[in-house]
């Protein structure tokens, strides 16, 4: 933080201490702090208020970057179509920009579906049509199963071959925190038996 001595400005008090002082904010040039630590600290309060202006002046004070979204990791449960069986895989997440009722994580599963955007379903039923506590979100291609792709051999192991109509191209299940679904919880082997029952009732 460097000052000039030679330029006369008029101070005015630290938005922390109320200390004179002659440096600002640089986004809104409104706001005074005496230090960057007071940029700092009042920065969670002042971000709400701030609003960048298009020129800039002399004397300001860095301010902060913008609060990024925490990513989240999560298990979740692939398959693929050339293996013979499901496996536990990590999915990231990152949460919606602009956190609002009923939103959830968006999932960052686009390298397990390269050539378009995949759908999803969820299942809110398990065996016998029991209610799953933890509703599960079936990624799927819509492309593989309109043109027949190769069929998924692990949904043919978790079915022993016994489904009506075979599924074909990749899935990806993620499994909610509750049936609000605002969020994902770790998924595993326990969902297999409620998505071996979808997929031999899948027609």
């Amino acid at each position: 933080m460097s000052m000039n001595h030679s330029v006369s400005l008029i101070n005015h008090p630290c938005a922390v201490c109320f200390m004179s002082t002659s440096m600002w904010c640089s986004r809104c040039q409104n706001v005074w702090y005496c230090s960057p630590e007071h940029l700092q600290s009042d920065w969670p309060r002042h971000r709400l208020e701030c609003v960048p202006i298009a020129s800039a002046r002399s004397h300001v004070l860095p301010t902060p970057p913008p609060v990024q979204p925490q990513l989240i990791t999560v298990s979740a449960i692939l398959f693929a179509p050339q293996e013979d069986r499901p496996r536990v895989i990590t999915v990231t997440c990152t949460p919606p920009s602009t956190p609002a009722q009923g939103t959830c994580p968006a999932p960052f599963i686009q390298e397990y579906f390269p050539r378009e955007q995949p759908n999803n379903i969820v299942l809110t039923q398990g065996l016998n049509g029991e209610p799953l506590r933890f509703p599960l979100q079936l990624w799927y291609s819509p492309g593989a199963l309109a043109v027949n792709a190769p069929i998924n051999q692990a949904i043919i192991r978790i079915t022993s071959g016994s489904a009506s109509k075979p599924w074909c191209g990749p899935v990806i299940v993620l499994k909610y925190n509750g049936s609000r679904r605002q969020g994902y919880a770790d998924a595993g082997s326990n969902d297999l038996p409620a998505l071996s029952a979808y997929f031999l009732a899948y027609k």
